[in-house]
């Protein structure tokens, strides 16, 4: 069965003391949803979150990895020191890192590469703009977007990788994405990793939706069959937003 995950990612939000108040007020919540639950504070401050949460149930993974082991890439964080400091799950290929750091598919599969051998799960993340959707190449999009990136892998490393699907004509634009099209877009990446690597792989993979989940969408968006939980934005800022989300299940 499928993995039903929450993953909330922080983006450049919360210093040191916002992100300790923030993790306490995420400690005092109760899950009702088999969910699994995940944060992804700034790097800064990974491993006190680490500290705080590790007798807990919610899983602190980072927002991204350089694909190198070590060298000259000031600024840029490797696999090894996110397993360093407690991590074991990594998201890659996010709309804003491809759409203002230049990240390509070729570069995400070199860091998707880097981070299986180090034995780091990944949320891997992908999606259309608004002149795609518009035009009808949307689903073109998306597919040149997996298979660019992650149809070099052998099958059995699916099982370390969760989609993340993000409809970024959806997100910040006035644009609003349906329940019924995020199901549409699911169903078409699951047939998309069948085509490639078989109903068993492609049923197992978990796939998330990236498009502005809210307390009073949640419920909806993860009804639909082929949506197994959310990468959450904004609302991940907010404790009582956050776990409403994750019992939305």
């Amino acid at each position: 069965m499928r993995k039903q995950i929450v993953a909330g990612n922080w983006k450049m939000n919360n210093d040191l003391a916002q992100t300790e108040s923030l993790i306490t007020s995420l400690k005092s919540q109760t899950k009702t949803s088999n969910a699994e639950v995940m944060i992804a504070p700034t790097f800064t401050n990974l491993f006190q979150a680490y500290q705080a949460l590790k007798d807990s149930k919610i899983e602190v993974i980072a927002q991204n990895m350089h694909f190198a082991a070590n060298g000259a890439y000031t600024g840029e964080i490797s696999a090894s020191m996110l397993k360093s400091v407690g991590v074991e799950t990594v998201i890659l290929g996010h709309s804003e890192r491809r759409e203002y750091f230049g990240e390509t598919d070729q570069i995400l599969a070199k860091k998707v590469d880097a981070a299986l051998a180090n034995e780091l799960r990944v949320i891997f993340c992908f999606g259309e703009v608004l002149a795609d959707r518009k035009s009808g190449n949307h689903e073109a999009v998306v597919e040149s977007q997996i298979k660019n990136a992650l149809f070099h892998l052998e099958a059995s490393a699916f099982k370390n990788i969760v989609l993340a699907y993000e409809p970024v004509w959806a997100i910040g634009t006035g644009e609003t994405a349906s329940p019924e099209q995020a199901q549409d877009m699911h169903a078409f990446i699951r047939k998309t990793l069948s085509n490639k690597y078989g109903a068993d792989v492609a049923n197992s993979v978990s796939i998330l939706y990236g498009g502005s989940v809210k307390p009073n969408n949640a419920q909806e968006i993860f009804g639909k069959p082929d949506v197994d939980g959310g990468l959450i934005g904004g609302a991940a800022l907010n404790a009582d937003d956050f776990f409403a989300i994750v019992n939305a299940f």
